[in-house]
């Protein structure tokens, strides 16, 4: 019998070996309430049983991501000694003599210190060297930590951007991987080892509280790496900014970055600046969602910020604001091509001034659904371009990278001490731009008009299609291969990637990339850590003046999104 097809009495029995195992009153309480509900006959709470015991929040190169909540397809101290175990497991079956380490970080959401313990006390049962950062930090000064200490593996536990009730485990790999993210197979092979532990009771699994905590030294080490990312020899201290962390992490450890690197005191957005696990003052922390930055924009105008920098919970994602005299708000939230396109345009600068006889060298590196622009700055600049699948996982292995970015906020500014996105180190790097800018008497703002001239003007927009019920994504999914568009709008689609089976050197993905004979763009794949369609749209032009090429751009993109929603509704 499949999990699927699991009846009452087989669910019921599933759902007290789990209730014996979990070491947590809070989900014991939840799942002891449900399990007497459901054989009083509550058929609701039945469904609720089904909806957590017959399936399990699969493991996979994102790790785990999901509500913290009682059963196997939830977040909770049973599934994530499962999950440590199976990766203990995984690291002594690969260590190549020695003992395997592992360092272990945790954000400020709801549990992420239980989980970040109970992870490095299975972990040193198991017999690997666990080492606990010494208090909640950002994502990437865990990343930092797995070169920095030259671990064997990290793990992160941390939901990012989730809403408050979720949490997460992230999963790095040192060695020749050079603290990146997992990706196939070894998400698989984890897995494997998980599910093998999962066969027995957690309860029963060997743990030791002979595990190591980490010293301030990793931080600091983080600190002084990060502040090497400003290179503007100009003052640096010209430009006003306003910073929140969104209820996060980043403060403390952005606060000293930003000091060290000369730049202005920033003002805080004071009733973000601490961590709270329950963000009380965003419906959705996450700095790209609609009203999340709302009191970032009120402190910058009574403070008359040139910048607004924002940080997400676990500051491994970057938001700048600017001013903009159209906007109610007064100020423009740059989306993330627009921050992605400038900095990569800073990295090919600094790469042409250190450049020899062989001109500029390196890569330029972003995900297949961000902006065209970096490629064309690329070209402009004869250095190598990669294009990679979703997730820094991906980005931050294209070879000889200088600088990568996706649309979601994410940039990696130094691959040479954190292979991946880093809220914090992007945020030096945008504020030594702006700086030197601000030096030669240049906006933000102007900046963007002069890239558009340079490189022409690229217009994107993104549509997430949030839903209730997972199968409506693989019905759409479903729907374009089996039929796909002759035309989008009144312009002719010229050429369909399917991406499922792999696409010109890039591995297997649900993604679709449709290519119009007016060179606009447009992505469809399912996201890999929310129940959303998302669908990329991306055109440009190089002719005409800058306001022609922005009005052209942005026209072709507005038709274009219109033409999919028609499509996918």
């Amino acid at each position: 019998m499949s999990d699927a097809t699991k009846d009452t009495p087989q669910l019921l029995t599933d759902a007290r070996a789990w209730l014996a195992q979990d070491p947590d009153p809070e989900t014991r309480d939840e799942l002891e309430s449900l399990i007497v509900a459901a054989e009083a006959g509550s058929a609701e709470a039945v469904a609720d049983l089904h909806s957590r015991f017959d399936e399990r929040l699969a493991f996979g190169t994102a790790g785990l991501r999901g509500a913290i909540a009682a059963g196997p397809n939830r977040m909770n101290r049973v599934l994530v000694a499962q999950a440590a175990a199976g990766f203990a497991r995984w690291l002594l079956e690969h260590a190549e003599g020695g003992t395997p380490s592992v360092v272990i970080g945790y954000d400020g959401r709801k549990n992420s210190d239980v989980f970040a313990r109970d992870t490095a006390e299975l972990m040193a049962g198991a017999g690997v060297h666990a080492i606990l950062l010494p208090r909640l930090l950002p994502t990437p000064v865990l990343a930092f930590a797995v070169r920095h200490l030259d671990a064997s593996a990290g793990v992160m536990v941390t939901a990012s951007h989730n809403p408050p009730n979720d949490n997460g485990y992230k999963v790095y790999l040192g060695g020749e991987n050079h603290g990146s993210q997992i990706v196939s197979p070894v998400d698989a092979e984890i897995a494997a080892h998980i599910l093998d532990v999962a066969q027995g009771s957690v309860a029963d699994l060997p743990r030791s509280d002979r595990y190591e905590v980490a010293s301030d030294d990793v931080e600091h080490a983080y600190i002084a790496a990060t502040v090497a990312v400003a290179a503007t020899e100009t003052p640096r201290d010209a430009v006003s900014f306003v910073y929140t962390a969104m209820h996060g992490v980043g403060w403390r450890t952005a606060r000293e970055v930003f000091a060290r690197a000369g730049f202005a005191e920033p003002t805080p957005v004071t009733a973000q600046i601490d961590p709270d696990p329950a963000f009380p003052t965003v419906a959705f922390p996450n700095p790209e969602e609609p009203g999340a930055m709302d009191l970032s924009f009120a402190a910058a105008r009574e403070a008359g910020a040139d910048l607004v920098i924002a940080n997400d919970p676990d500051a491994d994602r970057l938001a700048v604001a600017i001013p903009d005299p159209s906007s109610a708000d007064g100020y423009r939230r740059l989306s993330g091509n627009e921050v992605g396109a400038l900095l990569g345009w800073r990295a090919a600068e600094l790469a042409e001034a250190r450049a020899d006889d062989r001109g500029p060298i390196g890569t330029l590196a972003c995900s297949i659904v961000s902006s065209p622009a970096l490629a064309s700055v690329a070209r402009a600049y004869k250095l190598d371009f990669a294009d990679t699948l979703t997730g820094f996982k991906w980005v931050s292995r294209a070879p000889g990278l200088i600088y990568g970015y996706e649309e979601a906020l994410g940039y990696l500014v130094n691959p040479e001490t954190v292979r991946d996105k880093d809220g914090i180190s992007a945020a030096v790097a945008f504020l030594d731009l702006a700086n030197g800018l601000a030096a030669d008497g240049i906006s933000v703002a102007q900046h963007l008009d002069a890239f558009a001239e340079r490189f022409g003007f690229f217009a994107s927009d993104q549509i997430s299609l949030r839903v209730t019920d997972l199968s409506r994504i693989g019905e759409i999914m479903a729907a374009l291969r089996s039929t796909p568009p002759s035309h989008l709008g009144e312009v002719k689609v010229a050429q369909i990637d399917d991406l499922k089976d792999g696409f010109g050197g890039l591995p297997p993905s649900d993604v679709l990339r449709i290519l119009l004979e007016d060179g606009s763009r447009v992505m469809v794949r399912p996201s890999g850590t929310e129940p959303k369609l998302k669908i990329y749209i991306d055109a440009s032009s190089d002719e005409g003046s800058l306001e022609e090429r922005r009005a052209t751009a942005t026209s072709r993109v507005a038709a274009l999104a219109e033409a999919m929603r028609l499509l996918t509704a």
